[in-house]
């Protein structure tokens, strides 16, 4: 079995805390592409959703008229809220016939509406902003473990040893909570679109499940 010398030891830490910085720098830089990624994937999601449920209230004879370039969070809660005005209003036997047809292209199990995998990737990237800082006093902690480990008993050796380490293995601390507050910027900003989004997945589903129900509870008595 390898035993470590307190040679190897000493260069083993002296290394993973020269490395430290560049680590922290480079995940946070992969992390961050990470989160535009996300706002990409959500904002094909709203888009095709927009685009089927615009689509789908195409033939009420009463709908929602927003601009293209409105909110698709919005265009999504307008369409849907024409689609519960047909529901709630028996007497709009026509255009509930043509919601019950429209029904039959829309299929509620298509990928954009599997929210699980979107959601596991946010909340993975969202907690780990917090193991930033602590991954930056690793690396302090990393350089004061080496300088204590090369000291060899000699006080004076080892406190200046601490000192130079520590004044150089600072910046991993600086780069963990610089790339904290990136992150947290980043994501106080995507964080209300993302939420949007689970809302909107959350309320289509309910309106879809509701309209089928009742649409072929209709269909079946007018059967």
């Amino acid at each position: 079995m390898l035993q470590l010398t307190p040679e190897m030891s000493t260069a083993l830490l002296n290394r993973l805390s020269s490395l430290s910085t560049p680590v922290i720098v480079g995940t946070a830089v992969f992390h961050l592409l990470v989160f535009f990624w996300l706002m990409a994937w959500a904002r094909r999601d709203l888009r095709r959703m927009a685009l089927d449920f615009d689509q789908f209230t195409r033939e009420l004879k009463y709908r929602s008229i927003l601009d293209r370039g409105s909110n698709l969070s919005d265009q999504i809660d307008a369409f849907l809220a024409d689609i519960k005005d047909v529901l709630d209003d028996p007497a709009k036997s026509a255009e509930r016939h043509n919601l019950w047809l429209r029904m039959r292209i829309l299929d509620e199990e298509r990928r954009y509406l599997q929210s699980h995998a979107f959601e596991t990737w946010y909340t993975i990237c969202r907690t780990m902003i917090e193991a930033y800082p602590l991954a930056g006093v690793l690396g302090t902690v990393l350089a004061i473990g080496a300088a204590l480990q090369s000291g060899q008993g000699n006080a004076q050796q080892t406190l200046s040893d601490i000192v130079r380490n520590f004044g150089e293995s600072i910046w991993s601390t600086f780069a963990g909570l610089f790339s904290a507050m990136i992150l947290m910027f980043v994501n106080s900003i995507v964080e209300t679109k993302f939420r949007r989004l689970t809302e909107n997945r959350l309320h289509v589903r309910e309106t879809v499940a509701r309209a089928k129900r009742e649409l072929s509870i209709a269909a079946g008595g007018n059967g």
